[in-house]
């Protein structure tokens, strides 16, 4: 296995967990985790991962909301 296989694989076992524990992350902490995975990945993932972990953890929704940026279309243009 190659160095960035075995990088791969930490990255997405640590994301996993973090995943996991998501809802008993205090919101200082989410919100930079949060838009710290956002910075990595990019603004289209902005909306898919708070949905995700809304439905995950659904009582981190006020939080994520504060943060998502809806999409034209869900606006009504």
């Amino acid at each position: 296995m190659s160095n960035d296989e075995v990088d791969e694989r930490l990255f997405a076992a640590l994301g996993r967990a973090a995943a996991k524990l998501w809802g008993n992350l205090p919101p200082e902490l989410q919100q930079p985790l949060f838009e710290e995975a956002v910075s990595f990945s990019g603004e289209a993932i902005r909306q898919p991962l708070a949905l995700f972990l809304h439905d995950i953890h659904p009582r981190t929704t006020d939080a994520l909301k504060a943060g998502a940026v809806q999409e034209p279309d869900s606006l009504g243009g």
